[in-house]
């Protein structure tokens, strides 16, 4: 039995955690829950599971993950704001199930470095899915990563047609329903970019092998292409809890947690090209990503203004990108990487990118 903390535990991706572990108890045990502010909804998860230890808020999410015998830690605090719960995770020694992207692609190096083989297993339906793909060949058999992305609502529009979006449109996603800032997100496609530099990080694979394709069903979660041409590719239908099972007892398998494919119906799959001029971010976070330092700090720290901005009418949904690379563009980063060069660069790109949409207003 696998005793399990649970960051981030009322939202999307934790309350699908507790559906995992609520229907096997005999797999896991619930020891420790974190939340942002939710703290009734907390103490309700608490006392149905019998759970002693909880937190509110990131630094105590951090003391409970440091504090509570855990065999996996479940990151699944939205933002930045989870890097220090990743890094706690990683000194404790503890399996770290990994929902929060964003504490990757900020901390880079910093988090590679404290990670044992093995010891960060994702829980992004992308990443798990090439995951579980990379067991069919060796490390030296890969040839390239194939992201799917679902292309989100804007699908097929040119960057003019998307000039008048408003944030009720954005937050329309086709397949998905998650929270108001990876809604946007997967609507700029900014998502994909993070996941790109994720993708880097967790299977080292250079950039250049590494592609966005659109699938705008979902069904394929990713790919993996091997040196003799073979790509075997993860597919089910869209639920989170799928991956989320994975990340709690890699390597096994947890049955029943989703659905099956419905081989009896006729279906269509598609595949298309990225389009790189409507959705530049992937692009971008590839540059950023290839940068290292604290670009990617940057990148993800103005993206989460300029959204805010967005949905408070201070910025355009084209806007949001822009600002971003204005504030890559704009960034010098420092000479060595730490957790506190990091804070810094966030803040100031926070604060650059402010300044940025305020003056176009």
């Amino acid at each position: 039995m696998r005793r399990v903390i649970v960051l981030g535990s009322t939202g999307s991706i934790g309350t699908q955690a507790l559906d995992v572990i609520r229907a096997n108890p005999d797999r896991f045990e619930l020891v420790g829950l974190a939340a942002g502010s939710q703290a009734d909804a907390m103490a309700a998860q608490a006392e149905e599971f019998g759970v002693d230890d909880t937190a509110l808020g990131a630094a105590e999410a951090e003391q409970l993950v440091r504090d509570v015998e855990a065999d996996v830690v479940l990151n699944a605090i939205t933002g930045s704001i989870g890097l220090g719960s990743t890094l706690a995770a990683l000194r404790a020694g503890r399996t770290l199930a990994l929902a929060n992207k964003e504490s990757l692609i900020v901390g880079g190096g910093l988090v590679t470095a404290l990670a044992a083989p093995g010891q960060i297993v994702p829980v992004d339906s992308e990443h798990s899915a090439i995951a579980q793909a990379l067991r069919a060949g060796t490390r030296q058999e890969v040839s390239r990563l194939v992201v799917t992305a679902s292309g989100g609502p804007f699908r097929g529009r040119s960057r003019d047609e998307m000039s008048a979006v408003t944030p009720a449109e954005a937050l329309a996603h086709p397949t998905w329903d998650m929270g108001r800032m990876v809604t946007t997100n997967s609507a700029t496609l900014v998502n994909k970019g993070l996941e790109v530099i994720e993708a880097h990080l967790l299977f080292d694979v250079d950039y250049e092998r590494i592609d966005v394709v659109v699938h705008p069903q979902s069904i394929v979660h990713s790919m993996v292409e091997f040196v003799d041409g073979s790509t075997i590719a993860q597919a089910s239908p869209p639920d989170m809890r799928l991956p989320i099972s994975l990340g709690l007892d890699w390597p096994d398998r947890v049955g029943g947690v989703g659905r099956p494919l419905d081989w009896t119906t006729p279906a269509n799959w598609t595949f298309e090209p990225l389009d790189s001029h409507a959705f530049p971010s992937v692009a971008l976070a590839k540059r950023v990503g290839r940068a290292g330092a604290t670009y990617p700090a940057v990148y993800n720290a103005a993206n989460e203004q300029a959204v805010t901005a967005f949905h408070e009418g201070r910025l355009s949904f084209l806007g949001i990108v822009d600002t971003i690379e204005r504030v890559v563009d704009a960034h010098e980063p420092p000479d060595a990487l730490t957790v506190e060069t990091l804070a810094a660069a966030e803040a100031w790109a926070r604060a650059t990118a402010d300044r940025f949409i305020a003056h176009n207003a």
